[in-house]
């Protein structure tokens, strides 16, 4: 395990960044966490950030399909707020662990 800082605070992270222990997260990561990623969060973001640990919480398995079912936004919307590899990047960003639809 590896530790990583962000707006000062040590947080616990996988070789991939992701992080181990997701109650660490807070807006103010999210935020230097999407820097390295090359995004300035907006609103829109936090709203899927917020919905996708909801539901990582509840146990639900974390998709391309349940982000386009979220009523939270649409699929095309999501890929541009996230672009690249928008479920592996909200999910790091999130603080929570890589969906295994993820590779």
């Amino acid at each position: 395990m590896a530790q990583k800082t962000y707006a000062g605070i040590a947080v616990d992270v996988n070789e991939e960044g992701y992080f181990i222990t997701p109650s660490q997260w807070t807006r103010e990561i999210a935020t230097e966490i999407a820097k390295e990623e090359s995004l300035t969060l907006t609103d829109q973001h936090f709203d899927i950030i917020e919905w996708l640990r909801k539901r990582h919480n509840a146990g639900e398995v974390l998709s391309i399909r349940s982000i386009n079912h979220s009523a939270v936004l649409d699929v095309k919307t999501f890929y541009q707020l996230f672009p690249g590899a928008p479920l592996k990047k909200a999910t790091k960003i999130a603080g929570i662990p890589k969906p295994v639809s993820c590779i």
